[in-house]
């Protein structure tokens, strides 16, 4: 197949999910994946937007900075800089199949990486720049990592790292003479460090040595690592790249739009919607760099800008509704919320004040969007949607594996063949038995536990790993923890098992205050009040403490710690000591 038939056969592909984005059934119906023998999405993709002459001189990226200075760059522009920094990659060496850690924030340089990277072949391992030493050296081993780009401070943290690599500076748009820093190996030695700057003196025109496979390794990408060590997720040159058309269909992103999404650097979620689904869409991506979140001050931007399309996670939905939603005179087309499932509350201010709905998606580091609300359909409140298209769901009880109206969420997925999803990773990188654990049966296991209604709208329960039984109950802590933050005093709420004699656990709430509120009996009796009057009496919360959250440098929070202190509190099974802090629900009455 021609360069011009495999980008024919993705914008046909792409026009049909645009033309349906409010159609789910026919969307549904008649959407088949794109399935190429070759395929390099900077390539045939980017490229051939980047020509076109509607869309040349469309921004592609913009990015606005807290003290005002704004970046563009236009799809032509990007294009030929991604084209010198491909002959510079070339020309210093890396190869086809190098691994390159990137670890940069939302400046230029890294798009303009990952479009070089994939044209030159080389295998992408974006990381976050809060990472320090002890989890980069993981990185580094087991991604086999042979060079790094990073910018003066983050290469700092490669002097305690071992290993063969070459390091890369990269100052940034807005310091392009900084000096490139000296980084001494754990051995002693300096490490030579090339300057990023003199790729912009390379050739405008490259020319690829050969067809990129469509199966060939581009991403690698380290999952948050929530209850064991992060997971390395193999991505092919199609399986986010071409995948990733679920993802543009969720949100809803349409040609010429301008979409905002505040996920950070190194994380899938920014692959998914600051780089792939936007340009799938033929969009602008826009970035704000923010020190500290200001939500009026996100909302200015967005107004300034002309954001059509906003996706965000639950936790800066819920700062946004703390301020005057309608200062925003010019509010998105479209918004949506991932990383977590989102209260129904939430949902319900922006509607009021925006006159949009949030619409909740599900996906994971290792595939793209696989269920969600789509635009233009009814949104049952608290639900996650239904399946996508081109993925095919099925709900399998944990105990037996049959077919259940709840169980965990499974894909049906052939470890290879026509019928496994596009938008699915290729493997657990170095790690046969877990890859071969997580597809057996046939099916692609998520871990994530849903219940399904008779129209076949999937609720989120939580991973089969948080959910919990009391008195020979099933509980959700996501269903709890979203009761709880619906009271104005609690900020941030994680639900888990407490020990019990008679009950084998009890429902136990960790939490953090909003602003303004004391932690005293009588604002832990009013969040328990709350919680009894809304849910059943088997959910009920027996016991509350206020804690700080342990996290995952992304911000998901790590309730296997929690479960832990928990249980070391506890003797034989016993109801664990009442901790300083805590209150009982017995107690509070």
């Amino acid at each position: 197949m021609t360069e011009a038939a495999v980008t024919s056969q993705f914008r046909a592909a792409r026009d049909q999910l645009v033309r349906c984005q409010q159609d789910y059934a026919k969307a549904r119906a008649e959407f088949a994946w794109p399935r190429f023998e070759h395929f390099n999405f900077a390539l045939d993709w980017f490229d051939a937007i980047a020509t076109a002459p509607e869309r040349g001189d469309q921004d592609a990226l913009v990015i606005a900075e807290a003290d005002g200075q704004v970046l563009r760059r236009t799809f032509a522009q990007l294009a030929e800089t991604s084209d010198r920094v491909a002959n510079w990659l070339r020309g210093i060496g890396v190869q086809r199949g190098d691994r390159i850690i990137l670890m940069l924030g939302n400046q230029v340089e890294l798009w303009e990486v990952m479009l070089a990277g994939m044209k030159v072949g080389a295998v992408l391992i974006p990381t976050a720049t809060q990472m320090g030493p002890s989890e980069l050296q993981d990185r580094v081993a087991r991604g086999e990592v042979a060079w790094a780009v990073a910018d003066a401070a983050n290469l700092q943290k490669f002097a305690e790292v071992h290993g063969t690599f070459n390091l890369i500076h990269v100052p940034g748009h807005y310091s392009p003479e900084t000096p490139s820093p000296d980084v001494t190996a754990p051995s002693g030695e300096s490490r030579t460090v090339l300057r990023y700057s003199d790729a912009y003196a390379a050739s405008s025109s490259f020319t690829p040595a050969e067809p990129t496979p469509a199966d060939e390794t581009l991403l690698l990408y380290f999952t948050s690592g929530t209850t064991t060590l992060p997971k390395l997720v193999e991505h092919t040159h199609t399986s986010y790249p071409v995948g990733h058309l679920t993802t543009m269909y969720w949100i809803g992103i349409q040609p010429g739009d301008v979409h905002l999404n505040v996920a950070g650097p190194g994380w899938g979620k920014h692959a998914w919607s600051n780089f792939f689904a936007p340009w799938i869409a033929e969009a602008t991506i826009f970035v704000y760099n923010y020190q500290r979140f200001d939500a009026v001050e996100l909302m200015d931007q967005m107004g300034r800008h002309g954001v059509t399309s906003f996706c965000a996670p639950p936790t800066v939905w819920r700062m946004l509704i703390q301020a005057d939603l309608t200062q925003l005179t010019n509010p998105p087309r479209v918004t949506v919320s991932a990383g977590e499932p989102l209260n129904a509350e939430v949902i319900q201010q922006v509607q009021r004040a925006w006159n949009t709905t949030i619409r909740d998606g599900f996906g994971q580091t290792e595939s793209t969007l696989q269920v969600a609300n789509t635009p233009g359909q009814p949104v049952k409140p608290g639900s996650m949607g239904r399946p996508l298209p081109g993925f095919d769901v099925v709900i399998l009880d944990p105990q037996t594996g049959q077919e259940a109206q709840e169980g965990e969420l499974c894909l049906r997925a052939e470890q290879s063949g026509p019928h496994r999803p596009v938008g699915l990773m290729k493997s657990y990188y170095g790690d046969p038995q877990r890859t071969a654990e997580v597809f057996r049966g046939g099916v692609y296991h998520t871990g994530d536990v849903v219940s399904q209604d008779e129209d076949g709208v999937l609720t989120y329960v939580g991973r089969a790993d948080d959910v919990f039984k009391s008195s020979d109950y099933r509980i959700s802590p996501f269903e709890l923890e979203s009761v709880l933050v619906e009271h104005p005093a609690v900020a941030e709420a994680a639900v888990i098992p407490s020990p019990d004699p008679l009950r084998l656990s009890v429902p136990k709430a960790f939490v953090v205050l909003a602003a303004g509120y004391e932690w005293t009996r009588e604002t832990a009796a009013s969040i328990l009040t709350h919680c009894r009057e809304t849910v059943a009496p088997f959910k009920r919360i027996r016991r509350i403490e206020l804690a700080d959250l342990p996290k995952t440098i992304s911000g998901k929070i790590r309730r296997v710690e929690l479960r832990a202190l928990e249980e070391s509190r506890s003797v034989d099974g016993q109801a664990p000591a009442t901790a300083e802090g805590e209150f009982l629900e017995s107690d509070l009455r």
